[in-house]
C-alpha cells in the first residue's frame, strides 16, 4: 500500500516552474508540464490520476487529458498493478527522450515533398526546404550515435554511483 505524502510548497513550485518551461519551450498545456514536474519530485514516484489531481489542485479530467498527450511522447507511462483498480502514472526514462528519429524522418519527407512542388523554382526559392531536408537528414544520421553515447554515459554514471538505478514503479508491467 502506498501512502501519498502531501506535496511541499517547494515541490508544487517546482511543478509550476516545469509547467511554464514546457508551455514556453514546447507548447505543452501548462497542466502537462506541471504533471511532468510533479512526477519528477513526488513520493512515491508513481501516482494515480486522483492523487495527481489532488496534489496539483487540478481536475481529474485535466490530469487525464495531460496524461494522454504526454503518453504520445513516451516519457510518461501508466499501468495497473495486480489487484489495483486504478492506473498508476510515472515518468519512463527508458524511452528515447527526444531521440526519436521518426520526427526528423517525417520532417525531411515533408521538405522533400515541398521540393517536388517547387521542382522548377530557383534555388533561392527552394533554399528553406533544401536546408530543412539537409538538417533533418543530419539529425536522422546523428541521433543513433547520440543515443548510444548517452546510454554508455548513463551506464557509467550508474556504475560510479553518481546516478542511482531507479526502481521500477509498482504499476509497471
Amino acid at each position: 500500500m502506498y501512502y501519498v505524502l502531501v506535496p511541499s510548497d517547494a515541490e508544487l513550485t517546482f511543478a509550476d516552474h516545469a509547467g511554464r518551461l514546457y508551455a514556453r519551450r514546447y507548447g505543452f498545456p501548462p497542466v502537462a508540464g506541471r504533471l511532468l514536474g510533479y512526477l519528477s519530485v513526488c513520493d512515491p514516484p508513481d501516482q494515480t490520476i486522483a492523487e495527481l489531481a489532488e496534489a496539483l489542485l487540478a481536475s481529474r479530467s485535466a490530469i487525464a487529458g495531460a496524461l494522454k498527450s504526454l503518453e504520445v511522447t513516451g516519457v510518461v507511462r501508466r499501468s495497473r498493478a495486480a489487484g489495483e483498480r486504478m492506473d498508476r502514472v510515472w515518468i519512463d526514462l527508458s524511452s528515447p527522450q527526444g531521440m526519436d528519429i521518426t520526427e526528423y524522418q517525417e520532417l525531411g519527407g515533408l521538405a522533400r515533398e515541398g521540393l517536388e512542388v517547387l521542382a522548377d523554382a530557383s534555388a533561392e526559392r527552394r533554399a528553406v526546404l533544401l536546408e530543412t531536408a539537409a538538417f533533418a537528414d543530419f539529425l536522422v544520421e546523428q541521433m543513433p550515435r547520440l543515443q548510444q553515447e548517452w546510454e554508455s554515459r548513463r551506464a557509467a554514471l550508474i556504475a560510479s554511483g553518481e546516478l542511482p538505478q531507479r526502481p521500477e514503479p509498482k504499476g509497471r508491467r
